[in-house]
């Protein structure tokens, strides 16, 4: 009896008797052939029909899903449409047989003959709803604009219209429209410009300041410089002078940059003063034998010095101020600005003042020049007094050092020093370019050069 229940038929019984009687006698070897080709052709007869001819394969219609690109968002895939069912082609008519086939199928081993299978892929409906909307591709990116302070803009353009005139023997003179520096060390990031002024763009005059940034040293040693320098306006020589003098004082703190960083890490304010005094003596003998070289007057070959000494230690925040010449140096503290570069008194050999922030401002006034060798001269005017300032850092203060193109307006506008200090105290230092278009904010009757750097403590 079968799984099913119902009972064998009797020509079954007699075949599984046959088969399995073991009285029967052994049937023998068989006349067939049944060499290893012969077992392959028969295998090959039960997994594989007739071979056909190639000619008379007929590709069948195939849909093809499109894939969703993994770069675009799921809701720009819109659903197909459906596509009508396509009935598959006649069988070819059958032919006369040939008189020996030998049908050759195909191996398990063996890739399947014909064109391939479709392959389906599963795809997501799209998103609905206005999440499902792209933003435009197209859009404008947000660069940093220039703007101005007060109702109505200066006279001259932002942007620079003409270039200064040069010649064969000139081209070593030339100076860039803009310089854009920055760097970060320790607890402090560093930004610096130094851009031409709205006049001498128009005019076509050069660029007056100049600006140093520099390093010496390695590791929490090492020792950054800031230099600002600017020539009067009116005479050519000065934009040389202010060049030289960041070129000579940066090579007098290079070769002293390690005895000058441990003073600073070790706080000897006294021995700072006096060393960075006498670098900048040496600075400004090298301005006056210049002078003395093209036949001018020493006034007439100068430059005002501004200069900043920073350590990379992130343990050390004193900050070292040294210079001489008019400019600014100011803090914005608690969003408040401070101005710790007061006017000095024009008499007396030393004087001492406190700052705002209880920091000491010391200066010397014992700075002379040389009498000139004609008799009954007049003597030269009193020398600028040197200016020294070493104070801490706190936490999220912003120290900055410019020229006197920025530091008449920050005195003068109180809207642009309000200005920046919103954007300086929302989210930390700016970028290069949005340092730059801060201190490009335009105001009206101050059009000359603009240099400055500024120090954001972490």
């Amino acid at each position: 009896m079968s799984q099913q229940g119902e009972k064998p038929a009797a020509h079954e019984d007699d075949w599984w008797r046959a088969l399995y009687d073991e009285t029967a006698p052994d049937a023998g070897p068989s006349g067939a052939a049944d060499s290893l080709d012969d077992r392959f052709d028969s295998a090959s007869d039960a997994v594989g029909g007739p071979e056909t001819d190639p000619a008379e394969q007929v590709d069948h219609p195939v849909r093809v899903v499109p894939l969703p690109d993994p770069r675009l968002p799921e809701a720009d895939l819109a659903p197909e449409p459906p596509r009508p069912a396509t009935e598959p082609p006649p069988p070819p008519a059958p032919g006369p047989s040939p008189a020996r086939t030998v049908a050759v199928g195909r191996a398990p081993w063996e890739p399947p003959a014909g064109p391939p299978e479709p392959r389906t892929f599963a795809v997501r409906a799209p998103a609905a709803g206005p999440s499902a909307v792209p933003e435009p591709a197209g859009a404008p990116p947000v660069r940093p604009a220039v703007g101005h302070i007060g109702d109505r803009p200066p006279t001259y353009d932002a942007e620079p219209a003409a270039l200064p005139a040069s010649g064969p023997d000139d081209l070593d003179a030339l100076v860039p429209d803009t310089v854009l520096d920055g760097a970060r060390y320790g607890t402090y990031t560093l930004r610096a410009a130094s851009v031409r002024g709205d006049s001498a763009r128009f005019r076509g005059e050069p660029r007056r300041d100049a600006l140093l940034t520099a390093r010496f040293g390695a590791g929490d040693s090492a020792l950054v410089l800031v230099v600002v320098a600017g020539g009067a306006r009116g005479t050519e020589q000065t934009r040389l002078a202010a060049a030289d003098a960041c070129r000579w004082i940066g090579g007098s703190v290079a070769r002293s940059h390690a005895r000058l960083s441990d003073d600073i890490r070790a706080g000897r304010r006294g021995d700072l003063k006096s060393g960075l005094q006498r670098l900048t003596d040496r600075t400004y003998g090298k301005l006056r034998g210049r002078a003395a070289e093209l036949g001018l007057e020493p006034s007439a070959y100068s430059a005002d010095l501004r200069c900043l000494l920073l350590s990379a230690d992130p343990e050390c925040r004193t900050r070292v101020f040294f210079g001489i010449g008019p400019g600014g140096l100011f803090r914005l503290r608690d969003g408040v600005w401070q101005d710790l570069d007061p006017v000095l008194p024009a008499t007396g050999a030393e004087a001492r003042e406190e700052s705002p922030g209880g920091d000491r401002l010391t200066m010397d006034l014992q700075i002379t020049s040389a009498r000139p060798p004609h008799a009954g001269s007049p003597p030269p005017p009193p020398a600028e007094p040197f200016r020294f300032r070493a104070s801490v850092a706190r936490s999220g203060d912003t120290l900055l050092l410019c020229g006197n193109g920025l530091a008449e307006p920050m005195r003068g506008e109180p809207a642009l020093a309000e200005e920046l200090a919103r954007r300086w105290t929302a989210d930390g230092p700016p970028g290069l370019p949005a340092y730059l278009a801060d201190t490009q904010l335009r105001v009206k009757g101050y059009a000359d050069d603009r240099t400055s750097a500024a120090v954001w403590e972490a």
